[in-house]
């Protein structure tokens, strides 16, 4: 749908020219959702992303004017504008954006309505709850409690609600109570654009660890391949051929080929059998 630009106010017309300019000046654009981030984390985000990239919030048929306007593969980026976008400028590659966003996340109490982003546990054990209301609250969600000692004890651990379920506002109120903060708040990346694609955050949540293993395995196994079938590599060469004499000189003393190489292992093979003849000789 086209967007007609040229009757936008003044304000409006320069806030889109600077989306424009740092589109053109940032090596990576990128749309991050600001939903439920309190002010003062809003805050300390911006501080851990002074120097590495630029935040900018601004209304979302701005954005649109100036993706639009800039052209080519950027104007993907308005397929994944939401209520709360904000555009993200950097000079880094998307997994990198991707991990450093990760990274400024905070755990924060859950609200009734949200969904869990994990399977929510409660472990067993005693609280620092004295006996009263709260008994009542814990079971009314599910959580068996009793008093022991004075004192609220869970009496097991249990899953209160599995992931991507709506969190009840009596369970919201109980985690707050427990100290529970199940939610991750921070910048959630919903797109980037780099070097002339659009990049969703499914392929940048990369398990670094588990890549790392399988490049190991990978390499290991391409190792073991190449000495046991033969094929010489400046990694394999010392082993293939620490094996191939060691095959030769077990071959050798077994064929009993006298060659001053193997003669010592020759006389030990026969010393070994004359003492276990002997051994069968006394036994009879």
């Amino acid at each position: 749908m086209a967007l007609y630009t040229h009757h936008l106010p003044a304000w409006k017309r320069k806030e889109v020219e600077e989306i424009k300019a740092d589109i053109g000046k940032y090596a990576l654009t990128g749309l991050v959702d600001m939903y439920g981030i309190p002010a003062s984390q809003l805050q300390q985000i911006r501080r851990n992303l002074k120097g590495s990239a630029k935040l900018k919030m601004t209304r979302n048929t701005l954005m649109e004017h100036a993706f639009q306007e800039t052209g080519g593969n950027v104007t993907a980026l308005m397929n994944f504008i939401s209520g709360h976008s904000a555009i993200i400028f950097t000079n880094e590659n998307p997994f990198k954006l991707f991990k450093k966003l990760e990274k400024t996340k905070t755990k924060m109490a859950a609200k009734a309505g949200e969904k869990a982003p994990e399977d929510i546990v409660v472990e067993k054990g005693p609280t620092s709850f004295r006996p009263g209301p709260i008994v009542g609250e814990l079971q009314q969600v599910g959580i068996p409690a009793a008093i022991e000692a004075g004192k609220v004890k869970i009496r097991e651990t249990k899953t209160v609600v599995r992931k991507g379920e709506a969190i009840s506002a009596k369970l919201a109120d109980v985690l707050s109570k427990l100290d529970i903060k199940p939610m991750d708040v921070g910048l959630i990346l919903q797109a980037a654009f780099f070097e002339g694609s659009v990049y969703e955050p499914s392929v940048l949540a990369i398990d670094e660890d588990m890549i790392i293993g399988q490049i190991a395995l990978a390499g290991q196994q391409a190792f073991n391949l190449s000495v046991n079938a033969v094929i010489p590599t400046k990694e394999t060469m010392a082993p293939i051929i620490t094996r191939a004499v060691r095959e030769a000189r077990g071959l050798a003393v077994e064929a009993s080929v006298y060659e001053k190489d193997v003669i010592d292992g020759i006389i030990g093979k026969a010393h070994r059998e004359s003492a276990a003849l002997q051994s069968l000789v006394e036994g009879s």
